[in-house]
């Protein structure tokens, strides 16, 4: 089924590449999440780094109408037209680019989000692997005490999984899992999706109107 990120998609806002925020998505089932995440900072005016792993390219073609170009720069001319990315907004780097920004914490930006977060990609991170450039973009942001979202989409979890959660946890990561909340009445799968979408957002501090907040009647 389509969803928004085919449908909407508003003008982003002027740029002034004041925030940039670097965005991986991995081979979970879920890449609606990574997606529309990344939609929706390029709404609001924010520059975007994005990286998608090979098993991520499978999991968009099985799980959405999505061709996506396998290659960075193909692939980045590709989302920056269905999203309206302004030129420059949007940049796409693969898995051995190790020049791009987020391989060093001199250039990295101030927050990461591994959205959806494989086990595989958990577990990498958690045990410090660096051995693609998402796991060594996730261990620059754990080591120069930035922020690092992860959204695993995962069920059931085993104790493996857990630990690895608890242990980045410790480290100053914040987990958040694909657990869309059902108080705000969802109608359609867009909804599900922009709830998970809605708290990623609240946590980078970036502005959204998604869902309404709890106990108030406004976003």
């Amino acid at each position: 089924m389509p969803l928004r990120y085919f449908r909407e998609v508003r003008m982003p806002k002027q740029l002034d590449y004041s925030q940039t925020i670097t965005i991986a998505i991995t081979g979970a089932s879920g890449v609606q999440y990574g997606l529309r995440l990344t939609q929706c900072l390029i709404n609001e005016g924010v520059r975007v780094y994005l990286m998608v792993s090979k098993a991520a390219q499978i999991v968009i073609a099985t799980e959405t109408d999505l061709k996506l170009p396998a290659q960075a720069a193909k692939m980045k001319q590709y989302l920056s037209e269905k999203f309206s990315a302004k030129s420059g907004q949007l940049e796409v780097f693969g898995k051995e680019d190790w020049m791009a920004p987020v391989a060093s914490g001199s250039g990295a930006p101030s927050q990461m989000v591994v959205c959806p977060c494989s086990t595989g990609t958990l577990s990498a991170i958690a045990c410090g692997a660096s051995n693609n450039l998402i796991e060594r973009a996730a261990d620059v942001a754990l080591k120069e005490r930035r922020k690092l979202i992860l959204v695993p989409r995962e069920t059931p979890y085993s104790e493996i999984h857990l630990e690895h959660m608890l242990k980045l946890t410790r480290m100053g990561a914040v987990i958040i899992p694909a657990s869309p909340g059902f108080y705000n009445k969802p109608q359609t799968l867009d909804d599900l999706v922009d709830f998970i979408v809605a708290r990623i957002l609240d946590h980078l501090g970036v502005e959204q109107k998604l869902v309404e907040r709890w106990g108030r009647s406004e976003f």
